[in-house]
């Protein structure tokens, strides 16, 4: 039977519908605005001030230290060339808040590095989003009291794909390698978060939250990486609730994590928001041999549906005793083509290859199937299928 294949540009469940809008067309008059050594604007900051609406900013690559701003034009993209550059806070901030403040709309920034974000409060973010939609790509965000963190704007459409965040935090626990507010709507895919300094490696308060087709993990103990080991909290955090799909991530939380939840959803309460959540086709895997819970669900009404997962390590599936748990796999030690490595593509077992089963729709007849795979770094492939045959967990692997 010939494989099935999907675009990864084309997701069926939702994220198409998410960044449509997000996207705005630059004008015809649109300027590009080159930033660097010899180039019209020796830093960042002085093209944003100097930028119109529409026009593109060129950042050579190199080190940009202390040019911390806020950028107040709409309608921006923002992009390093000719390698990534690195800005760095360098003990400076913008208005005590972090080192770019987005304060314009529809804002796109593309293939940067930021780190050393720190103000006195400590809650400092290399990007703080006060405006409306905003779009990261290829980026990494990194060693900052946040990566990221946005207002709320119930008006909003937040899209971060294909970056990397690691080591953010200031240690207190409220701090995060990405927090998201109470925006309208969060498409997060294609990225590696990980070794959150105490906090989450992904928080998000948004009313409707597509997580797909990223590793959330951190080194262990005296291991190096780009980043120093982490202590992280929760992978991922849900505080709220809201219309939620995780599907087909990589998902391994540490020994040394700070809560032995995975996966927490609505323990701040959830109000009158929706409580539908669908996790899809995951792979957890928990180092922690005395404790652990992959998916914490409270204050949810909804049961959470639980479909085509695998779940690798000691742990409670999880604590929801009214969850729909569906085609799932559960061992304390499967075999991974390299565990040690992080490399979590499955090996041959009939408990996990053609195991899994359709996972149907959402409540809103949004298709759950899992149609791409994490690539690291920070990247995508396609799951190829044979027809109705799918495996547990994150990767195809037949």
């Amino acid at each position: 039977m010939q494989a099935i294949r999907t675009s990864v540009t084309r997701i069926s469940f939702a994220v198409s519908a998410l960044v449509v809008g997000a996207a705005i067309a630059a004008p015809a008059s649109a300027a590009t605005r080159s930033v660097g050594p010899g180039q019209a604007y020796a830093t960042p900051c002085k093209a944003f001030a100097a930028a119109a609406a529409g026009d593109i900013i060129a950042i050579q690559a190199g080190t940009y230290s202390g040019d911390v701003c806020a950028i107040y034009k709409s309608n921006l993209t923002i992009r390093g060339v000719n390698g990534r550059p690195k800005i760095d806070a360098a003990g400076k901030n913008a208005s005590g808040k972090g080192t770019w403040v987005v304060v314009g709309s529809n804002i796109t920034i593309d293939n940067v590095e930021m780190t050393g974000a720190a103000v006195r409060d400590r809650n400092g973010a290399a990007l703080r989003l006060e405006g409306t939609n905003f779009t990261l790509r290829n980026s990494f965000l990194h060693n900052n009291q946040n990566g990221i963190l946005s207002g709320s704007n119930a008006a909003s459409t937040i899209i971060l794909e294909n970056n990397e965040f690691g080591r953010n935090g200031a240690g207190d626990g409220y701090t995060h390698n990405v927090y998201i507010g109470a925006v309208g709507k969060l498409t997060f895919r294609f990225n590696f978060s990980h070794d959150a300094n105490v906090g989450h490696n992904l928080k998000t308060r948004a009313l409707y939250n597509t997580i797909a087709y990223n590793r959330f993990s951190s080194l262990r103990s005296g291991e190096t990486g780009r980043t120093a080991a982490g202590k992280p909290s929760y992978e991922i955090n849900v505080p709220n609730g809201g219309t939620t799909f995780i599907i087909g991530n990589v998902i391994m939380q540490p020994t040394s994590s700070n809560n032995p939840a995975m996966v927490a959803y609505g323990e701040e309460g959830v109000g009158t928001r929706k409580t539908d959540l669908y996790v899809i086709n995951n792979t957890f895997v928990n180092d922690d041999s005395s404790r652990g819970t992959f998916v914490m669900v409270k204050n949810a009404a909804t049961p959470a549906k639980l479909i085509n997962n695998l779940f690798a390590g000691y742990g409670t599936v999880t604590n929801q005793t009214t969850a729909v748990k569906k085609t799932n796999y559960q061992s304390l030690a499967p075999a991974f083509a390299n565990r040690a490595a992080y490399d979590l593509r499955p090996l041959a077992n009939a408990l996990i290859i053609n195991a899994g089963s359709l996972p149907g729709t959402s409540s809103d007849g949004l298709s759950l199937k899992a149609i791409s795979s994490y690539k690291h770094t920070a990247a995508g492939a396609t799951r190829s299928t044979l027809g109705t045959l799918v495996d547990i967990g994150a990767y195809e692997v037949k």
